[in-house]
């Protein structure tokens, strides 16, 4: 089952886990993995869960399962991360050295998947944020190393320029007669 948006939802700052997370209603919060370091300091304040957010979030719960082969629960979660990195996290540098530049030229619009290969992994990524040069990924894989002394794990977001987004391969069916 889906969540819908409702009036009750709203963005709250967990005081006990300083983190982010949505009152999804008088008995239902979810709390994000977007600690307090990495808020816009709106976030930090009760603040309402909007027409744009709903959009958003609608958006992403329409395009997620056509690309994702994941539990409703988890496209829920997803799309809830993916809402809360594009409205509430402060903006980043590209952080593009850690990846390998693509050989072909994507089209990146947001809720698009895309991999992303550094020398430790190959990690799935969806675009929550798109620029002109650069896109904000939110790491849908369990884990990225991406060097000896800094990973990300899954929900945690970076910006990288367009050139290091490599498009998904679809499995090919070959047929012999």
């Amino acid at each position: 089952m889906l969540l819908m948006p409702n009036k009750d939802w709203h963005w709250e700052y967990n005081e006990t886990c300083k983190q982010l997370s949505i009152s999804l209603g008088s008995e239902m919060e979810f709390l994000t993995p977007y600690k307090t370091k990495l808020l816009i300091p709106d976030a930090l304040s009760a603040t309402e869960f909007n027409l744009e957010h709903a959009k958003f979030y609608i958006k992403m719960l329409e395009t997620l399962p056509k690309v994702l082969h994941i539990s409703d629960a988890g496209i829920v979660q997803t799309a809830l991360n993916a809402t809360a990195a594009h409205f509430l996290l402060q903006s980043q540098m590209p952080k593009s050295w850690f990846f390998d530049v693509s050989d072909e030229c994507v089209y990146c619009e947001v809720g698009k998947l895309f991999q992303l290969n550094c020398g430790y992994s190959k990690v799935l990524a969806l675009v929550v944020d798109n620029g002109l040069q650069a896109a904000t990924v939110m790491i849908l894989s369990q884990y990225c190393q991406l060097s000896d002394s800094k990973s990300l794990v899954q929900f945690d977001t970076i910006k990288v320029m367009h050139n290091r987004l490599h498009p998904l391969r679809k499995a090919r069916q070959v047929v012999a007669a």
